[in-house]
């Protein structure tokens, strides 16, 4: 697709998210890390609450999962995103760009495929690096204890 200005219109621009081949799927993750935070569910009003805890195959200075290919097999509730089940998925941040695809929105100016800075989303503040801990790291308290505001990106 051609917009005004001569110029094609990036991929995520162009199709939609069952369109795009897996190398474009992936390169939409901006390297947050938000959707590997602990999340906790209020069981009545179903509210969801960020926290700052990370599940324990993060590595929360690189903001990337430590084994990535055998995540699920490793933390068996690891959601694992899919074009089918984005939608579906109420914790996903504001900002993420699976999120942002599916409803027909722009990327951030800091999203790495808009900016072509990959460190970008850490240097805006936009990522959990640095702010996190593991989960495996806390013992003796509630993780409500943990319960965090991440400044507009609650879904």
């Amino acid at each position: 697709m051609v917009g005004r200005s001569g110029m094609t219109a990036p991929f995520w621009k162009q199709k939609t998210l069952e369109q795009m081949t897996r190398d474009e799927w992936e390169s939409l993750c901006d390297g947050c890390a938000k959707c590997c935070l602990l999340k906790l569910e209020d069981e009545d009003t179903g509210e969801i609450a960020y926290t700052k805890l990370h599940c324990r195959l993060l590595d929360g200075q690189a903001c990337a999962c430590m084994d990535y290919e055998n995540r699920k097999k490793i933390v068996e509730d690891c959601v694992i995103l899919t074009p089918q089940n984005v939608a579906e998925i109420k914790w996903m941040p504001r900002t993420c760009a699976y999120r942002l695809v599916l409803e027909g929105k722009d990327l951030p100016d800091w999203h790495y495929l808009v900016c072509g800075d990959r460190n970008r989303v850490h240097t805006t503040g936009n990522s959990i690096r640095g702010r996190t801990v593991s989960e495996d790291t806390v013992f003796d308290e509630d993780p409500e204890d943990w319960i965090v505001d991440w400044e507009g990106n609650e879904p």
